[in-house]
């Protein structure tokens, strides 16, 4: 079943995730997405992707990124791309919300990821940032090491400190996925400012 117009939200960041192009269904495991945030939304941490790389487009709203040791405000019709293995956190600003179509290559573990842990917000079962406890957490770093690692400790330090902890989590019953939350009983029709972003393969346009 394709996940193409399944919509995500997390109550507790003020995301919500309108998937694009399934990575399941693309050869090359590409994943877009329409993210809108509400004011006052952001991501849960800031982050690593050591194998995958990120696009972003800015349809509405104005949003704030960090991308290594550069900060920047980004609005409508403006663009950013993040190397695999960089560091990056991103926020909304003022007072409109937020619409942006972003793009992972590849995306279909990370998709898994981001899914569970806005299950994870969903049930209440994250501090109020949307961060999960840490014995979750660890489960999940462990397993997707080279999908997302938080931005501190240190990659080296928290592999080692996650490599411990996870089978703890483990054998308390916690998974590094979910399968309840990384599908969508809500499905909506795609806006269409947001799929004449991408191209014929299912990606953003505008990057070489």
């Amino acid at each position: 079943m394709t996940r193409v117009g399944q919509a995500f939200d997390n109550p507790v960041t003020g995301e919500r995730v309108v998937v694009l192009t399934d990575p399941f269904e693309h050869p090359d495991r590409v994943l877009a997405a329409h993210l809108t945030v509400a004011p006052g939304g952001r991501v849960a941490m800031a982050h690593i992707h050591p194998a995958v790389r990120e696009r972003f487009h800015v349809l509405g709203g104005q949003v704030g990124f960090l991308v290594g040791d550069e900060e920047v405000t980004l609005g409508p019709g403006e663009s950013a791309e993040v190397p695999a293995g960089v560091v990056h956190d991103w926020w909304q600003i003022g007072e409109e919300e937020a619409s942006v179509v972003v793009e992972a290559t590849p995306g279909d573990r990370l998709s898994e990821f981001i899914t569970s842990i806005f299950g994870l917000c969903r049930d209440g079962k994250v501090n109020e940032d949307g961060v999960p406890r840490l014995l979750q957490i660890m489960v999940m770093v462990n397993e997707y090491s080279d999908e997302m690692i938080l931005s501190s400790p240190p990659p080296a330090i928290q592999k080692t400190i996650a490599a411990m902890l996870a089978p703890i989590g483990r054998l308390r019953g916690l998974k590094p996925s979910y399968p309840e939350y990384t599908t969508s009983t809500e499905t909506v029709e795609p806006a269409p400012e947001a799929l004449a972003l991408l191209d014929e393969d299912g990606r953003l346009k505008g990057f070489a």
